[in-house]
């Protein structure tokens, strides 16, 4: 008899619950506005007319602020006539209303409290009908959507409803806020070697021209298959880690109280198309200098093996995270980003690549461009939220193999014009030598044959990098040079080794 009572009690609880709002706190700002219409720039930044729980209310906030919008003063009288024949004021006295609210008007009132108390409710409802349709989907045994496909959708619900509040909560901030913060940078690419404000790639060239990778850019390296894309960016990846460590030993030493900075920043590579055991067998090439056939076959010699052991070794101890995931969506890829800059200090984030990602509107009628447009800018937005480099590469069109000239152009970027809008950096990854090969010559000993290997002497192990877009700063190409048979990028210019 006791849990029947208190299991009627529950239901009777929740039917009687309502959803949260402030009726009077909406009449006392409405009242307000419509007395002194220049009340509104308290609010309007953060507070909508979809705010307010009352329709009424929100049609008379719009027309509050579509009279100012034209310089006109929006008060009972100039308003009367757009409410007089309104048919949802009818059971609140029709026109008369609106000299009702006024008459609410205070002499003394914080404007800006009752719009936070009303958009704090707002949120508050937008968090109930984001739980209720949780609920409701999961319930759903017979839906369309997979578990994990509803987990997505309420997770980009409630970032939407998190990022608008980050938004009204953001605003103007004195201008010496950024010049100091610029200052710092520019000190710090005084002090440290090479010159860099940024992420140190240690392509030196490279470096030279980008200062580094910058916190909240998003950098686009496109080609076509076959170039290395997958290879740069690994190569960067680890020589930027390698950076980091070296970056905040040098700091720590410096400074005088060793608890601050008491871990180094991460890396973060998420792989959607090769399995993390291919990633890392990559990685030791690269590091040990061994061939990464032979890692596969297995003909090794000792001395070839103690590389291996000893390049491993080194990779163990850098701060570098792999998810190998596939078809990730925008969504996931951000909670995961947020979860390793939370755990491990996340400093520059690598994504391989940008057309496998998915977008998180799953089960709903979108086109590749659209869903392209959307993958683009959530990477900005985990770039500018992080405050970190997102670094990804990707597929250029085949309009470039239709062409004599190989060379990429920014119309060759594939599925979407907004890579190129939402990206800081566009550069192409561009090897001559790929294009040269497909040309030799059947026969050996003619003279076309003796003219394809003198061309393919002067192109031979060089990569170019065509930096095509570059929102801050200078565009041009560098050369680097690449050597397939351990898939590492290296500096072009011996001077450099």
């Amino acid at each position: 008899m006791v849990i029947e009572n208190t299991i009627n009690q529950k239901i009777g609880e929740d039917l009687a619950r309502v959803m949260p709002c402030n009726l009077v706190a909406e009449q006392m700002l409405l009242g307000n506005l419509l007395t002194d219409n220049e009340l509104i720039n308290k609010v309007s930044d953060f507070l909508l007319a979809d705010h307010f729980f009352e329709p009424v209310h929100k049609r008379i906030y719009n027309e509050i602020i579509r009279f100012m919008d034209k310089g006109i003063v929006a008060n009972p009288v100039t308003l009367k006539n757009c409410f007089d024949k309104d048919e949802s004021l009818k059971d609140k006295g029709g026109a008369q209303y609106l000299f009702d609210l006024a008459s609410l008007a205070a002499t003394i009132i914080n404007v800006t409290d009752y719009g936070k108390a009303i958009y704090d409710l707002a949120l508050r409802r937008s968090l109930i009908h984001v739980g209720e349709d949780v609920v409701n989907d999961a319930y759903d045994k017979e839906g369309a959507l997979s578990a994990p496909e509803q987990i997505e959708i309420a997770e980009q619900r409630l970032y939407n409803i998190a990022d608008s509040y980050m938004q009204s909560n953001q605003g103007f901030s004195p201008i010496k806020v950024s010049l100091n913060n610029a200052i710092n940078k520019a000190q710090q690419a005084f002090k440290n070697k090479g010159k860099v404000s940024g992420i140190a790639t240690d392509f030196i060239d490279l470096d030279d021209k980008l200062g580094g990778l910058q916190d909240s850019d998003l950098i686009i390296l496109a080609g076509r298959p076959a170039m290395g894309k997958t290879a740069i960016i690994l190569n960067i990846a680890l020589n930027c880690c390698k950076v980091l460590v070296r970056n905040f030993e040098m700091q720590k030493n410096e400074l005088p109280d060793k608890t601050k900075n008491h871990r180094p920043k991460s890396v973060g590579f998420f792989s959607l198309e090769m399995s993390a055991e291919q990633i890392a067998s990559r990685m030791i090439s690269m590091m040990s200098g061994v061939n990464s056939s032979k890692l596969r076959t297995g003909h090794l010699n000792e001395e070839e093996f103690s590389q291996i052991v000893r390049g491993a070794k080194e990779l163990q101890s850098l701060p570098f995270f792999i998810d190998d995931t596939p078809s990730l969506s925008i969504s996931a890829l951000r909670t995961r980003a947020r979860r390793l800059k939370r755990q491990h200090n996340l400093g520059i984030l690598f994504i391989d690549y940008l057309q496998l990602i998915r977008g998180s509107r799953v089960g709903k009628d979108i086109n590749r461009v659209q869903e392209v447009s959307e993958i683009t800018q959530g990477l900005k937005a985990i770039a500018k939220e992080l405050n970190i480099p997102v670094v990804a590469p990707a597929q250029l069109s085949r309009a470039v193999e239709q062409r004599e000239d190989k060379r990429p152009l920014l119309s060759d970027l594939r599925e979407s014009g907004s890579i190129e809008q939402d990206a800081d950096i566009v550069a192409f990854l561009y090897r001559e030598e790929y294009y040269l090969m497909r040309k030799k010559p059947p026969k050996e000993g003619t003279e076309a044959f003796a003219e394809w290997q003198q061309a393919m002497s002067a192109v031979s192990n060089i990569s170019e990098v065509i930096i095509a877009k570059h929102r801050n700063g200078p565009v041009g190409d560098i050369k680097l040079y690449f050597d397939p048979s351990l898939t590492r990028f290296t500096n072009y210019s011996q001077d450099y080794e």
